[in-house]
């Protein structure tokens, strides 16, 4: 069996958990109560996703290595208009 490597983000929320998205795979997004969960709730969505791919006869995307990075701005103060990128 063939397997294929997804990146996948984590993003904390608020109320607590993290909701987890796969950007190769464009509305693939799934929540977890903790890191454990929602890894294995992205595995989970991956397998929904394709099975649905496979319904509607369509290719499963291959990812390119993503670039991740940052950017800084300065924070709006209440008398600035817009954002300064730094």
């Amino acid at each position: 069996m063939e397997h294929i490597r997804y990146t996948i983000i984590f993003q904390p929320e608020p109320e607590g958990g993290f909701t987890v998205t796969v950007p190769a795979l464009p509305g693939c997004v799934t929540y977890g109560k903790d890191l454990t969960e929602a890894k294995k709730m992205a595995i989970d969505a991956i397998g929904a996703y394709f099975a649905s791919l496979k319904k509607h006869h369509e290719h499963i995307p291959s990812e390119m290595e993503p670039l991740i990075t940052s950017v800084r701005v300065r924070k709006p103060t209440s008398h600035s208009r817009s954002f300064v990128y730094v």
